[in-house]
């Protein structure tokens, strides 16, 4: 999830409304808890996966946007909405309005929430970061500051969270100055003033905070999609040791943020998400998109044709990864549409990464996922004859 701060400011262009097949939008008032047959939620629902999206609340003043979001999704993502710096902005001053809103859309909609993030170390409220440089905020004081985030967020949601993504990217990159041995990374803003320790912490306040909600360790790379397993391996033996323990770890989400310019195995993503089910717990793929290098940032054409067919097939690479291990319970897009999409304010020159264009038309990939969920739900048709 690196610094996807924003659902970019695409979103203020107008949409037009779409008419064509189940995969659009259209002005007619729908039952919206009843989604087409053929969306993606409902064919991957005769599996038991959900199928989810991050979202903006803004994003949802657009009826177009607010139509695909209920009939192709039941399961949400907050962009932004639940991260600390929005939350508390103000210390000791809270402000859920914005997350409590994308809330009661997926009520209304038959959706489930995954909430997102607890403890990152990004988008941390001014205050506190500026009180830990100039030293007015000294370790415990932060720990203490800490526990209250979680156990206040957690509390006001109570009973409303399917999953938390509890801690978020802890783990060292192979471009990284100062991982650990465990390969956490020591330049993490809450290891290095407040210990490794403080991730078995986070999970067992949440727990606390609510029973019932699954507990999420959430990062990228951690499927080898760099090409290497060192990033697996310490996610891996860093949850096998913690839940020896009985930290209370329930999920292991891999992001799933793809490039078609670098290699991508999808077996060798399949093994590590067995690998991390062998440890009793569930996985999901939690952020997934697929961006590519483009003419400019609002069209986003991509610059070549084999991009084309890269990008969807390494979101059905992805999504079968998911359905060959029986403990993947959800996946997840950052994001459907191009036009919302963090990726050309991250990477330059890059784009095309979701699944439905900067016109919230469909995108091959949109439709590849489909084909996939049907042979998931149904099966190839069965052989006669010779």
């Amino acid at each position: 999830m690196r610094m996807r701060n924003l659902l970019l400011a695409g979103a203020a262009v107008m949409v037009t409304v779409l008419t064509a097949g189940t995969a659009t939008a259209s002005g007619t008032s729908l039952d919206r808890t009843k989604p087409p047959a053929d969306s993606l939620r409902a064919l991957a629902a005769g599996i038991n996966l959900r199928i989810g999206t991050a979202v903006t609340p803004f994003e949802l003043d657009n009826p177009a946007y607010a139509q695909i979001t209920g009939d192709q999704f039941d399961s949400v993502t907050p962009g932004n909405e639940m991260k600390w710096e929005t939350v508390e902005r103000v210390q000791g001053v809270y402000d859920w309005s914005a997350a409590d809103r994308l809330v009661t859309f997926a009520q209304q909609h038959g959706q489930l929430v995954r909430g997102h993030t607890l403890v990152w170390h990004n988008q941390l409220p001014g205050w506190l970061t500026s009180g830990v440089a100039d030293g007015s905020i000294d370790n415990d004081e932060l720990r203490a500051l800490l526990r209250k985030h979680v156990i206040d967020e957690v509390t006001h949601f109570k009973g409303k969270i399917w999953q938390w993504d509890v801690a978020n990217e802890f783990f060292a990159n192979s471009w990284d100055a100062h991982p650990l041995p465990s390969g956490i990374n020591g330049d993490n803003f809450w290891v290095s003033h407040l210990g490794e320790g403080i991730l078995a912490d986070v999970f067992r306040w949440a727990r606390e905070a609510d029973p019932k909600a699954l507990l999420v360790y959430n990062d990228y790379n951690i499927g080898g999609e760099d090409g290497t397993n060192a990033k697996a391996d310490a996610v891996y033996a860093w949850a096998k040791n913690l839940l020896a323990q009985g930290v209370p770890i329930d999920v292991i989400g891999n992001q799933g943020h793809l490039d078609t310019q670098y290699g991508f195995s999808g077996p060798r993503l399949t093994a590590a998400l067995s690998r991390y089910a062998s440890l009793g717990v569930k996985v999901a793929i939690t952020e997934a998109d697929v961006r590519t290098f483009v003419d400019n940032a609002t069209e986003q054409v991509p610059t070549s044709n084999l991009a084309l067919f890269a990008q969807p097939y390494e979101y059905v690479q992805m999504l079968r990864s998911c359905l060959e291990v029986k403990e993947c319970i959800s996946f997840t897009v950052w994001g459907f549409g191009d036009a919302n999409s963090w990726v050309p304010g991250w990477f330059t020159g890059e784009g095309y990464a979701c699944i439905y264009d900067v016109n919230l038309n469909p995108k091959p990939a949109f439709t590849d996922l489909q084909h996939e969920l049907m042979l998931a739900g149904k099966g190839a048709p069965q052989r006669h004859g010779r």
